[in-house]
């Protein structure tokens, strides 16, 4: 024990004891103890419980937490700090290591000594209750941070490979498209100096208007293969090029409008024709499918700007959940099929909308959907679902896993908990989302069994809602 008038006078000077009465601060003083501490030295390792309060007189440390992404300084204290267990603390265990950079002396006094000293000293106790509350607001801030930026990192690797597949697309069409001008210039040119009679380009003009049209549906592969020989063979019988055939496949023209077509124009102005529509069909596809991909990009863009709410300020709003949810599983949509899993969008038509903060709730269905894909097998099922009950409204996010067992549902939600192996996990996951559904006014609930694990999200209502009477 160390009862020393000069560590008295320390304390007196200690910038967060200072308002202490001398009375406190001697009882300190005499149920604690001394301990210098060398660079480098821990003064608390994660995997350790936490078993003093740590009042800081010179030096420096900090506490480093590893989320994935290596080691990341997230708080410091000084000279004049308190750190360690506080009274009425739940923490057990430091979520990193706490590693000294500058040598110094620190005062320690044990947990088992709390009881006594919020008897014996309310001051001390009343600043240390504030000093905790802050420190918790400090970690709860860091901890949301990097979940978040874990979380945009996972988006953006499947984001990345949504963008490439129709990027790609819009890029290959395009020099198609570019290396296919001069062959529709050069026909069109040549059907022009054909000088058809009026007859003539009306038959022409009925085949083009085909030729604009696509199939009514689909072909299937076998019946694309016997429609494109059954084309390249009429276009052989008349002495024009097979390859057209591939550009009219896909569209409207039948062998009988192709027949009109050869009984009103002689062979040489057949094949004019034929040429020009073969490669305006073509370029016409080849400009579709650079619609296609750009509006494609657009969508995910647009999928994405909503989905992190870059223009709007963080304030509670009425959020339209049919697309929330539908954006956050549009951008873990890479993951599912990287995993064959089928992810299934199950909404109540005029779904009222809740009042919340929009990045939250799409932080909380990133989290929820995300650990889902993870839980379930190769060709498993995930099933997002979302109604009116009363009040509120009800969102569950469903799953075919094998279930969470009875013994861990009671500490799923704790923080820094996970059954996920070293390095795939923060534990921080389900912990931010219930952190985020309660400041927004609602509830996450776990029920899970074998082969059905269910998140169920209640939300109030917006009362503004039209839909809310």
């Amino acid at each position: 024990m160390v009862n020393a008038p000069d560590l008295i006078t320390r304390l007196a000077r200690h910038r967060t004891l200072a308002a202490a009465p001398p009375g406190e601060l001697a009882w300190l003083a005499a149920h604690g103890y001394l301990r210098k501490v060398e660079r480098g030295e821990f003064v608390s390792r994660k995997a350790e419980l936490l078993e003093s309060l740590v009042i800081v007189l010179s030096g420096h440390f900090a506490i480093h937490v590893d989320r994935g992404a290596g080691p990341r300084k997230v708080m410091e204290w000084r000279e004049g700090d308190v750190s360690g267990v506080l009274p009425y603390s739940r923490m057990t265990k430091p979520p990193g290591d706490a590693v000294m950079d500058e040598p110094g002396d620190v005062f320690l006094i044990h947990r088992d000594h709390f009881p006594e000293m919020i008897r014996e000293c309310p001051t001390v106790t009343a600043t240390l209750v504030h000093l905790m509350l802050d420190r918790a607001r400090r970690f709860t801030s860091s901890d949301l941070h990097d979940e978040k930026m874990m979380s945009l990192g996972k988006l953006a690797a499947g984001l990345a490979h949504e963008l490439n597949n129709p990027a790609s697309a819009a890029a290959r069409s395009a020099r198609l498209l570019l290396d296919g001008l001069p062959d529709l210039e050069d026909t069109a040119l040549a059907l022009g100096a054909a000088r058809l009679s009026g007859a003539q380009l009306m038959v022409v003009d009925r085949c083009r208007q085909a030729c604009l049209s696509a199939l009514p549906s689909a072909l299937s592969p076998i019946e694309r293969a016997d429609r494109e020989d059954a084309l390249s063979a009429w276009l052989e019988g008349h002495g024009a090029h097979a390859d057209a055939a591939a550009a009219l496949v896909e569209t409207a023209v039948t062998v009988t409008d192709l027949d009109a077509l050869a009984a009103t124009l002689d062979r040489s102005a057949l094949n004019t024709t034929l040429r020009w529509m073969g490669a305006a069909c073509s370029s016409r596809t080849l400009a579709g499918e650079v619609e296609k991909a750009a509006t494609r990009i657009h969508t995910l863009v647009a999928a994405v700007k909503r989905f992190t709410y870059m223009d709007r300020t963080s304030v509670p709003e009425a959020i339209d959940l049919t697309i929330s949810l539908s954006d956050s599983a549009a951008l873990l949509l890479h993951k599912a099929r990287t995993k064959s899993v089928g992810v299934t969008l199950d909404l109540a038509p005029t779904l009222p909308r809740v009042r919340a903060i929009g990045s939250d709730l799409n932080q909380v269905w990133t989290n929820l959907i995300d650990n889902a894909l993870d839980a379930v097998g190769e060709s498993g099922q995930v099933t997002i679902r979302a109604a009116r009950q009363f009040d509120f409204v009800i969102v569950r996010i469903i799953d075919d896993g094998p279930g969470v067992p009875p013994e861990i549902c009671e500490r799923i939600f704790d923080p820094f908990f996970t059954t996920k192996p070293v390095g795939e996990g923060t534990g921080l996951g389900l912990d931010i989302a219930r952190r985020l559904v309660r400041r927004n006014g609602g509830d996450i609930e776990l029920e899970s069994r074998p082969g059905r694990t269910e998140f169920r999200v209640t939300l109030p209502i917006a009362s503004d809602n039209p839909n809310a009477a």
